[in-house]
């Protein structure tokens, strides 16, 4: 498959572009739907990254270099197809808003808006399934299809159970959860109608596959994007850096990044980490992507910006729209109450700012990492 300037692409272009200079996220897009697939040209080498084992059977179509969300090529289409605008993609709406379920509430990380609009969707029969990420261990997560409103809910938070402390993770423990996998598979399940849960590069990597019409992209008819600053390595070194800062490991209940890294401990008190000091124990990957917000998503959601309790929710296009009013009219989200209408619009003009200027940061972030040599 020709990129912009006419020239064929390739693994090898893969490799010299994303892999070897330290930008590759192991999300397994590259490998999972590979054109070769069946021929066994590409394969997941024993540290995530994607290697090229058969490179007589490359079909040298592009297709690996041109799903890769740390690629460019299909950048002016993917944005004109899904109404990208600057700075941080298109906004219809935003709002803090919370999950009037205490049930969702109590184990979401900040108001559960993602999970109770997932079941409204399956509610209403606008999905038959969501791809979501449940705890596996630990803090642990794999992808999986959830198709009942039981397993959305389990799938929901990043609460330790009481016997459970961070210093017990593996070795290779990482916050990432390899969501694109579950996307491949998609081709052996009879659904039409999927929602898919995910950080920036997920997303991203899901809208250049439907630009290019890769099956089973098309069934994913609802994405929902994370706020996103980073993944992080927590295997032992990274466990031993976070001691070094003054977390406490054996008591940590829960984890959550919004203005900074939030370690709530058992008994309800919080340590703070600046993202600055975070770096060190971020995936390397994650330190050069300039995406912080889900731009391509059809609503993006996090803790930023909200008060405790509440999610931040930017509605992005008329999907976004449509699935989140039917959550308000059904009274499954609440929005965050406000003593006037002046008081609400200041509200969500401080919201934009704070995401705005998160998107800076990162963009900036992104920006420094890339001209440092790998």
């Amino acid at each position: 498959m020709p990129g912009a300037r006419g020239k064929a692409l390739s693994f090898a272009d893969l490799q010299q572009a994303v892999i070897d200079v330290g930008r590759c996220g192991k999300c397994g897009g590259c490998v999972s739907f590979c054109s070769a697939g069946g021929l066994g040209a590409l394969a997941m080498s024993e540290d995530g990254l994607p290697l090229l084992v058969e490179p007589r059977r490359c079909l040298h179509c592009g297709l690996c270099y041109l799903i890769c969300p740390f690629t460019h090529e299909l950048d002016e289409e993917t944005h004109a197809r899904f109404g990208w605008q600057a700075p941080f993609g298109a906004c219809r709406h935003v709002a803090s808003a919370r999950a009037t379920s205490g049930a969702i509430r109590s184990v979401a990380t900040d108001g559960g808006v993602v999970t109770a609009l997932l079941v409204t969707l399956l509610e209403t029969g606008s999905i038959e399934a969501a791809i979501v990420s449940p705890r596996r261990d630990g803090l642990r997560r794999a992808p999986r299809i959830a198709t009942t409103a039981e397993e959305i809910i389990a799938a929901a938070g990043c609460q330790l159970a009481p016997t459970e402390h961070l210093e017990q993770l593996g070795q290779q423990y990482t916050t990432y959860s390899p969501t694109i996998a579950a996307v491949k598979g998609l081709a052996g399940e009879r659904l039409r109608k999927v929602a898919l849960v995910g950080v920036p590069c997920q997303v991203r990597t899901v809208r250049k596959m439907q630009a290019l019409g890769i099956i089973p992209s098309e069934v994913i008819t609802h994405v929902i994007g994370l706020f996103c600053c980073e993944s992080l390595v927590l295997d032992e070194q990274g466990l031993e850096y976070l001691r070094r800062l003054g977390v406490p490991l054996p008591q940590v209940r829960k984890l959550n990044i919004k203005e900074c890294l939030l370690a709530t401990l058992q008994d309800g008190s919080e340590v703070r980490l600046p993202l600055e000091a975070l770096d060190p124990i971020a995936r390397r990957a994650c330190l050069s992507c300039p995406d912080f917000s889900s731009e391509l998503a059809d609503l993006s959601v996090g803790g930023l910006g909200s008060p405790p309790g509440f999610t931040t929710v930017i509605v992005r296009n008329d999907r976004g729209w449509q699935s989140y009013s039917e959550a308000l009219r059904r009274g499954q989200i609440e929005e965050l109450a406000h003593t006037s209408p002046q008081a609400a619009r200041e509200h969500r003009a401080q919201l934009l700012q704070k995401v705005e200027a998160f998107c800076r940061w990162k963009q900036e972030r992104a920006a420094r990492h890339q001209r440092q040599p790998a």
